[in-house]
């Protein structure tokens, strides 16, 4: 099963990485990878209730990879971390399959109370790069999170969420599966900052064009 596994998140780096030339090579230079490997053993222990045994495992993961993983965050299958340094990825997360996360992404939580603290993050979802992903929200199936958006609200599912904090720019994407290269839409108009400021010069052109139209009714 772990075979398996493993077999098809190398499948899963080929696939959507270029830059990964052959299977070896992803099982040998991908520190991705090798982190969640690693959370695979420590969770074990963890699930066991071998709790410092379980953390001092991912202790030695974060050492070796730069990515922190808790114990007892669940992983979905083909989880791809790419690059990965200062992943981290908190206690009571759960990401569903085929999820892609960019370095220095956080799924930390906001409450210091024991029980559901972190995210939980849908199947096929995209995670870009400085992202902070705060508090027991639930992320859904094939939302897009851009690069260093803070996201502490609930992200609908086929949405794409920008900006601090993060708001959507996009809906309706009937959760076909597209690779936002860092959760991030390419489109400048998409941005929701943009997309305010337009507003306000339509709203104040119309209230120009009013208050000139009043003006000359007046001096009639």
């Amino acid at each position: 099963m772990a075979l398996m596994f493993l077999t098809e998140t190398i499948r899963a780096y080929r696939e959507r990485d270029p830059a990964a030339r052959s299977n070896l090579e992803v099982l040998l230079c991908y520190p991705g990878l090798h982190a969640v490997g690693i959370h695979g053993l420590s969770s074990f222990f963890w699930r066991k209730r071998l709790y410092t045994l379980g953390r001092f495992i991912s202790h030695l993961g974060r050492f070796l990879t730069g990515i922190e993983i808790h114990p007892g965050a669940r992983l979905g299958r083909r989880l791809i971390i790419d690059h990965g340094l200062g992943v981290v990825i908190g206690e009571t997360a759960e990401i569903g399959d085929d999820v892609y996360i960019y370095h220095q992404v956080t799924l930390g939580g906001t409450s210091t109370e024991p029980g559901k603290r972190h995210p939980t993050v849908g199947d096929n979802v995209i995670i870009g790069a400085g992202a902070k992903v705060l508090g027991a929200i639930l992320i859904g199936e094939g939302a897009r999170i851009g690069a260093n958006a803070v996201v502490v609200a609930p992200v609908p599912a086929g949405t794409t969420v920008v900006g601090i904090p993060a708001r959507p720019v996009d809906r309706d994407r009937n959760l076909k599966p597209r690779f936002d290269a860092y959760g991030t839409p390419c489109d400048p108009c998409l941005d929701p900052l943009l997309q305010e400021v337009d507003l306000l010069r339509s709203e104040l052109t119309d209230l120009e064009n009013r208050i000139a139209q009043a003006a000359k009714e007046r001096t009639f």
